[in-house]
């Protein structure tokens, strides 16, 4: 990123904290020629020493005019912002990143100005903040107009305003403008005051050249020419919203147009040649809007919802209020080389922003501690609504993983809770985690089950309406849930339900009071996640609860320590022999007991695994577990079955259970027919393979890769190399057929290779079945020739999912040399575009010829990374915890220690540091204890 230099000049000195200047000076840069200030700057100190702006100054409106130059690549334009000041103050403390302010003024109400003097502006670079000081002092209880004219390069990287490019079938390259603000980066595009709470109206002007178009949170209301070559957009006044909704994008895009039910103009935007790949997204957005109007009985409150595809962006979609931002994968869908799983993919990412438009931008966290609510929700709507508007998607089967992903995470001593302390912007981005989705969508779902769906549905209606346009605290959200009723104007109409399922102030759960503040902090405000150890005893059931860690051992002298202090209230639930019903039980204590009666002969805890907890069936427990799943496994819930294999594989890292018992328990898969349970029992021997194959372990690898093949023959030779069946069956030939052939499987290798050569001799024109289309790329891509047009067809395609299989595919081989040029051409950004960099750089890894290629690629490049994506980022977490994932030597932890230490000041600020160290040392251990009973299981099973 470039700085400005008035910038880098700048000198930092932090102040005494309050309105007044102090004694201490820092620097401000030169005034533009012609007007030299006499007020002194040089005299001046910084005003201002926290983080976190003063409150005492409250935007309320911003008049925004913006010129994104894609000629030269820069941008200029002027903001007036109204302010409300509440203390008397010369001073005016707000953000700025990389802008240089070449004017800054401030008027009265009736827009006269305070000084017939140019402004002094005084720059905190450490804390992005700018002070703009008044010779005459703001008087509390007025409102004043801030003027400031700035300029900037558009930014390099995906934040700000940023450039973007794509190149046409023709091989010209066009340029376009985008914004990405989230969390922290409105102010690298204009002065703001960039914090959630801040919240103000916007009125958006973007002048451009008449070949492009414009778009911002708003529609147009008129256009007027500015001179000869430049027109001028103007936007209706906006909603009142948070910096980092505002939204522009200047670009030559094409655009697809329908119509909500209500109303609303919905409009898909992508590249001129792209424009035949959004006919699904606006199907969808179309339906998501309705279903949300009428889930959260509000209606949708802009007159239009703009969803477009970035060619360069960083996340998966960003949730500017009335223009959704995409990348292409998440947003085109190309029949022709889009799977069932991306098609599933662009479905669940526009629920999710769309759920935004309520869940985050209507109401807003008050700061990025609680950013889980707006995540979190986003999340688990992403279920609620596809179940709703495409239950043949059956995104229901991905819960589980989800919160499969959250236990991953939470049972490391390095998580964190999540309402968790964030301060700086790196704190803040590294907020953006699976903490914050995807455990925080997984408590919701807890809670909704808890609750019942009606009370959990209307006291979200009731959060969502009486904190419209405003800020809300994690307390808020449980007060609604837990007053559902409470009000006058909430007693009747659809978003309150009956007051038998809500009262005013508590619930009766199973018969006991609940008091939904303290249950719910158990979980938001404390980190990890409970393991329930059960035992039987007669008629009863014990119960007893624990932290789960797979990090330390019950025999680690640090056990106790990391014990000490949890404490859940857990939400029970159990299915018995006995009967069809699901028995409830709030666990409050440490130990507890249930009677269940004599006559049961097994009982199987956390039913649906609706609750966030790990159970440990003691005893004779999981060998019940096993009979039964041998012997009637469709007693139990898919999700139940998926949920045993999960569990019992955990407590074997957690050292709680041997590895054989865990094996054993998925000896029944030979008689299952539900896809979720046997890609589970699958993923777990496939995670093994992979680790051991990297181990240098040729006996063992070669004995476990014969023992999935035999194991899931049946599974395997009944798959069809076609686009046929439902969701479910097309997931599960997808996965099966690319692990048979990885594992050389020579019935599958051979379908693959003969399926690639039929694609060579059509020159890459056919279209191979989506499902099995990367498995025959992967086999076909071990040949140079197959490499070559892979990449090539790489280059031209316009279908970014199919560039997203071709690549998986290129990273497949077993040629170093083909593997460092990847790399390369990642980093250099322009036949394989950066945004792509974290994902291919982990597709290297998982490589066993490309492991080490890519962590030392990660250390040589370092520097390269972080300026790129940031240090926060979820892509330089993804980075480093997954080209370390399968370092499984001591040898693998001591180089990352060392590696960690030379970038030891970057190191400290980031969680995901600790996260690899434990995660690898979790790997360690696991191979240690683990490794010689794996050789010896599988020996008993080959023979």
């Amino acid at each position: 990123m470039v700085l400005l230099k008035t910038l880098v000049l700048c000198v930092l000195h932090l102040c005494l904290v309050g309105s007044q200047p102090t004694s201490k000076k820092t620097s401000t840069p030169p005034h533009p020629v012609g007007e030299q200030s006499p007020l002194g700057p040089d005299n001046l100190s910084f005003p201002w020493s926290r983080l976190r702006l003063p409150r005492y100054i409250n935007p309320l409106h911003y008049d925004l005019l913006l010129h994104p130059n894609l000629t030269s690549l820069s941008f200029n334009g002027s903001v007036q912002i109204q302010i409300d000041v509440q203390n008397n103050t010369n001073w005016v403390v707000l953000h700025s990143k990389g802008l240089n302010i070449t004017k800054a003024t401030i008027l009265d109400q009736n827009l006269a100005h305070l000084s017939d003097q140019v402004l002094p502006v005084l720059y905190n670079p450490s804390h992005e903040q700018i002070g703009i000081f008044s010779p005459r002092v703001l008087t509390s209880g007025q409102k004043y107009f801030l003027y400031i004219e700035f300029a900037a390069k558009l930014a390099e990287g995906f934040y700000g305003l940023y450039k973007s490019s794509y190149r046409t079938s023709t091989g010209e390259t066009r340029s376009l403008a985008s914004s990405h603000f989230e969390p922290t980066s409105a102010r690298m595009a204009f002065p703001c005051f960039d914090e959630p709470s801040f919240k103000a109206k916007f009125t958006v002007r973007i002048r451009r050249n008449p070949e492009f178009i414009s778009l911002s949170n708003m529609p147009v209301v008129k256009t007027v020419h500015f001179n000869d070559d430049l027109l001028e957009d103007h936007f209706d006044v906006s909603v009142k919203m948070s910096t980092y909704l505002v939204a522009f994008v200047v670009c030559d895009f094409k655009s697809v147009t329908a119509t909500t039910s209500s109303g609303v103009q919905v409009s898909i935007y992508a590249a001129p040649e792209k424009i035949q790949q959004t006919h699904y997204a606006l199907e969808v957005a179309v339906k998501m809007l309705d279903f949300y109007e009428e889930y959260f009985n509000i209606n949708y409150p802009l007159p239009k919802q703009d969803l477009i595809a970035i060619p360069d962006f960083q996340s998966g979609a960003m949730e500017n209020w009335g223009l959704t931002t995409y990348r292409e994968t998440s947003l085109l869908f190309d029949p022709l080389t889009s799977s069932v799983s991306d098609k599933l993919w662009v479905t669940m990412v526009i629920g999710h922003e769309l759920a935004h438009q309520w869940f985050g931008n209507l109401v807003t966290m008050v700061w990025w501690n609680d950013i889980w609510l707006n995540e979190g929700f986003a999340r688990y709507m992403e279920f609620t609504s596809v179940e709703a508007t495409y239950p043949d998607l059956k995104v229901e089967e991905y819960l589980l993983h989800t919160c499969f992903a959250a236990v991953g995470l939470d049972s490391l001593n390095s998580s964190r809770a999540i309402s968790s302390p964030a301060e700086d912007p790196t704190q803040i981005n590294e907020m953006f985690d699976t903490v914050s989705y995807e455990k925080g969508a997984c408590v919701l779902h807890m809670l909704r089950h808890f609750l019942t769906e009606d009370v959990f549905q209307s006291g979200i209606v009731r959060y969502l309406r009486k904190y419209s346009y405003t800020n809300a605290h994690n307390q808020d959200l449980w007060d609604s849930l837990a007053n559902t009723c409470a009000e006058e104007d909430f007693i009747s109409g659809r978003h309150c339900y009956s007051s038998s399922q809500a009262s005013k102030n508590a619930y009766l759960f199973a018969g006991e009071h609940l008091d939904l503040t303290a249950m719910m902090n158990t979980w938001t405000l404390q980190k990890g996640i409970p393991l329930v150890r059960v035992k039987r005893a007669g008629s009863r059931l014990l119960l007893r609860q624990e932290r789960f860690l797979r990090t330390v051992l019950p025999s680690d002298p640090l056990w106790s320590t990391v014990q000490q202090g949890f404490l859940w209230h857990i939400p029970l639930t159990y299915k018995t022999d006995a009967s069809s019903t699901i028995h409830r039980h709030l666990m409050t204590t440490l130990t507890d007991s249930i009677n269940i009666g004599e006559e049961v002969s097994w009982v199987k805890v956390n039913s649906d695994m609706t609750g966030y907890y790990v159970v440990h069936y003691e005893d004779s427990g999981w060998d019940e577990m096993t009979n039964l799943l041998r012997k009637n496994h469709t007693a139990l819930s898919y999700k139940d079955r998926t949920q045993l294999i999960h569990n019992a594989f955990q407590l074997v890292t957690a050292g709680h259970l041997p590895l054989s018992k865990a094996l054993d328990l998925i000896g029944y898969l030979g008689l299952e027919n539900h896809t979720v349970p046997l890609l589970q029992g699958l993923g777990y021997l496939e995670f093994f393979y992979r680790m051991v194959e990297k181990l240098n372990e040729s006996d063992l690898t070669r004995n476990l890769g014969v023992y999935i093949l035999r194991f899931f023959r049946a599974v395997i030779d009944k798959q069809t190399w076609s686009n046929s069946g439902s969701v479910s069956e097309r997931r599960l030939r997808s996965e099966v057929l690319s692990l048979a052939c990885h594992l050389h499987d020579p019935p599958c290798v051979e379908r693959a290779r003969q399926s690639f050569k039929d694609w060579l001799q059509s020159n890459g024109t056919l279209n191979l079945p989506t499902d099995v289309a990367e498995t025959v790329y992967s086999v076909g891509a071990q040949g140079d020739h197959g490499w070559a047009l892979l990449l090539h067809t790489y280059n031209i395609s316009l279908s970014a999912a199919q560039k997203n299989t071709i690549l998986f595919a290129l990273t497949c081989s077993t040629d170093t040399n083909k593997l460092h040029r990847l790399l390369e051409l990642g980093l250099e950004g322009k036949v394989i575009r950066s945004q792509d960099l974290s994902s291919l750089i982990l597709m290297v890894a998982k490589n066993p010829q490309g492991h080490h290629l890519a962590w030392n690629f990660v250390k040589k490049n370092w520097d390269t990374l972080v300026k790129r994506f940031q240090l926060g980022s979820s892509c330089i977490r993804h980075i480093l915890v997954g080209t370390t994932g399968q370092f499984s030597s001591p040898e693998e932890l001591t180089e990352v220690q060392l590696f960690f230490e030379s970038i030891k000041e970057q190191a400290s600020q980031l969680r995901a540091t600790q996260i690899v160290l434990d995660n690898v040392q979790k790997n360690v251990r696991w191979v240690q204890r683990n490794l010689e009973t794996l050789r010896l299981w599988l020996n008993e099973q080959m023979k």
